[in-house]
């Protein structure tokens, strides 16, 4: 797993091993940010962060500052040790806690975000709840762009302020694109 583009490109990146989370793919991430195409400036939220790859390489390629939020000690500590690897932790927070916690706490802190990864364990029933979460959340404010890594057997069904743009299919992966309208 590596830094595909931008300032921290081909740096190679680390995650706890074992089966608990599951990386996002090169190819799937590759694919990602070449539908995204310009991250430049934009404030990121990386949901069940995992190693941190996706909000890192958003960081890399211009993203203006990212948080993580991940549950897991150990991915805490490789998303930490990622970020400074990388030198890209200046731009950077990294919350330890659930993403039903951790939501309610940036609203009331008054952050918001342009740009939200959603990768949840698959096949956890955690996507469609994340998804409603968000969208009755203001850190979801009107053009904000939702990407959401999930298992095919587990679809999307689009809360009533969010619109799906867009879905790629990447093996076992799917890719769902959503927008707050």
């Amino acid at each position: 797993m590596r830094v595909i583009s931008g300032s921290a490109k081909g740096h190679r990146l680390t995650a706890p091993k074992g089966s608990r989370i599951r990386p996002a793919l090169d190819q799937v991430k590759e694919a990602i940010f070449n539908i995204l195409y310009d991250v430049e400036d934009l404030r990121v939220l990386d949901l069940f962060a995992g190693s941190g790859s996706i909000g890192i390489e958003a960081l890399s390629r211009g993203a203006a500052e990212a948080v993580f939020v991940e549950q897991w000690a150990k991915a805490v500590e490789h998303i930490h040790r990622n970020l400074e690897h990388t030198k890209l932790a200046a731009r950077a927070r990294v919350l330890r806690q659930s993403v039903e916690r951790a939501v309610p706490l940036l609203a009331k802190k008054g952050l918001s975000f342009d740009l939200i990864f959603v990768d949840p364990p698959y096949l956890k029933e955690l996507v469609n709840p994340t998804l409603r979460t968000l969208d009755e959340s203001s850190i979801c404010p009107p053009g904000a762009l939702i990407v959401v890594e999930h298992h095919p057997k587990e679809p999307i069904e689009t809360p009533e302020g969010l619109a799906l743009t867009d879905s790629r299919k990447y093996g076992q992966t799917l890719i769902s694109f959503l927008k707050r309208i």
